[in-house]
């Protein structure tokens, strides 16, 4: 099957890979780096008014409704210069979790503040070292005046620290492992007895570790059902895996042509280093990895926008290909560019720090070979 984007989706792309170019830099990346700061607020601002961070709300949410395919297209532009911005937790991850799961109320509330760049949303669901969604042990037990008392700890949760809301997947019965009893929760950011650690990260980008010590939350601040927490979980996770997918296919589109460039320029022996056979196989193989990587994510994303009822399984085959594409490139690029691929000078070693953290993110390749054969019935 042949994915072509619409005209509307083709400018979208258009203006989110001038606008990343622009004003996104790797350049930008390494002033933010210096700074220690998380993200350029100016900057996101001028995204939601571009509409970036309102691609997938609804017209009557202030959004454009453009779809997951559509705003694939900017994650994918934000991956090619490593950019640092609110885009995937908040436009995808926290539309998504309204769209999915949240009353009418709650969408009314939201989703224009998310589409107005306004509001910022964190997903905080690991607690351990690994990803491992199953594994929740942070417990919400009811208080007399009908609401819940949150205790326990998060780990990496990505703009955690700077988020105006955390999305939070708790436990009000059973045990790790059980589906069963999970429950997402609203929890403002500035929560009393909330306490956000941020973190020094490998790839410079924003993430911090939450401690939820006995923190008061109302029963409307529930993203739907007591004990029915575990679908919508599973599905505003599987819309988060297809869209790092798209960023990592990026970043693996702009470190191949960084080191397709090179191949061309630098001269090794008297010969450009690209006319030595041996490299031009490896330069195709990374070819046709991004070729593969490409048509998983699509075939991804579209299945988003059409509810295909094999979505999960289509979210576990563009992480994992994207991850695989993703560290094949990475090392590949700083192999290729030789001694000065290993200087924080040149952005080599940006791309591999980059990518293996989104290796990671929401379950690595080996957890979604595991879960894609799982869902396959073996």
């Amino acid at each position: 099957m042949g994915f072509v984007l619409t005209e509307e989706q083709q400018m979208l792309r258009d203006s989110a890979l001038s606008f990343t170019s622009e004003k996104l830099p790797v350049k930008a990346f390494r002033q933010l780096r210096a700074r220690s700061e998380a993200f350029d607020a100016n900057t996101w601002k001028e995204m939601a008014e571009l509409g970036f961070a309102g691609v997938v709300i609804p017209e009557e949410f202030g959004g454009s409704g453009f779809g997951y395919v559509g705003l694939g297209q900017v994650l994918e532009a934000q991956g090619r210069t490593l950019a640092a911005t609110p885009l995937l937790s908040t436009a995808l991850i926290g539309a998504s979790a309204f769209l999915i799961g949240g009353s009418d109320l709650q969408k009314k509330a939201f989703l224009p503040k998310i589409a107005s760049g306004d509001y910022r949303i964190a997903l905080a669901v690991d607690e351990g070292a690994h990803h491992d969604p199953d594994n929740i042990l942070l417990s919400a037990n009811p208080t007399d005046a009908g609401g819940y008392e949150l205790t326990g700890e998060k780990r990496y949760v990505v703009d955690g620290a700077e988020a105006d809301l955390i999305l939070l997947a708790a436990r009000v019965a059973g045990q790790p492992g059980d589906h069963n009893g999970i429950t997402l929760f609203l929890v403002p950011g500035d929560a009393l007895n909330l306490t956000k650690t941020s973190l020094k990260t490998l790839d410079s980008h924003p993430a911090a570790n939450l401690k939820f010590d006995k923190v008061i939350v109302d029963r409307d601040s529930m993203l739907g059902p007591v004990n029915g927490g575990w679908p919508i979980l599973e599905a505003i996770l599987d819309r988060a895996r297809i869209g790092l997918a798209a960023e990592m296919l990026g970043a693996s589109d702009a470190a191949f042509e960084m080191t397709s460039d090179y191949l061309k320029t630098r001269k090794q022996f008297g010969q450009l280093i690209g006319s030595f056979q041996s490299m031009q196989h490896r330069a195709a193989i990374m070819f046709t990895e991004l070729e593969l990587t490409r048509s998983c994510v699509m075939a991804a994303l579209d299945g988003i926008d059409n509810h295909a009822n094999n979505l999960s399984e289509l979210a576990s085959l563009a992480k994992a290909r994207a991850a695989e594409t993703l560290h094949l490139v990475s090392n590949e690029t700083v192999q290729m560019h030789g001694g000065i691929g290993m200087t924080d000078e040149h952005d080599a070693g940006l791309y591999m720090k980059r990518a293996r953290v989104l290796e990671a993110l929401y379950g690595s390749e080996t957890f979604h070979r595991d879960r894609f054969a799982r869902l396959q019935g073996f």
